[in-house]
């Protein structure tokens, strides 16, 4: 079994700034990309935020370039979203998410972290 626990949300005005962290355990061989997944305005929906390999290639949505940044820590194998210049449309839950392989390749979630914008 694979954890992955998530911190750092909360509630912060338009123009601040978040970093959330994520930290996955249990029976892991590697883990191959990890990112960051945020509820979209439908029901199950689920968008990528934002994406990064094990080698440290990155990859973002359009809508967060330029204002948040993914980085990781294999050796803790934590992820960290660095979240700037925060807008009120970035209020939604966000999810983070391991593909692991222990020895089989699968996703993993975490359970979820609120992050609202609001003055």
């Amino acid at each position: 079994q694979v954890q992955l626990v998530e911190s750092g949300g909360g509630l912060v005005q338009p123009g601040g700034s978040l970093r959330l962290s994520c930290a996955a355990s249990g029976s892991i061989f590697s883990i191959n990309a990890m990112g960051w997944y945020r509820q979209g305005p439908g029901k199950g929906e689920r968008e990528l935020v934002a994406t990064i390999s094990s080698g440290g290639s990155t990859n973002f949505a359009d809508s967060v370039k330029g204002r948040f940044t993914i980085s990781r820590d294999n050796a803790k194998n934590t992820v960290y979203l660095q979240m700037d210049s925060l807008k009120p449309e970035d209020t939604t839950v966000y999810y983070c998410n391991a593909l692991v392989s222990n020895p089989t390749r699968r996703h993993y979630w975490g359970q979820g972290t609120q992050v609202t914008v609001s003055s």
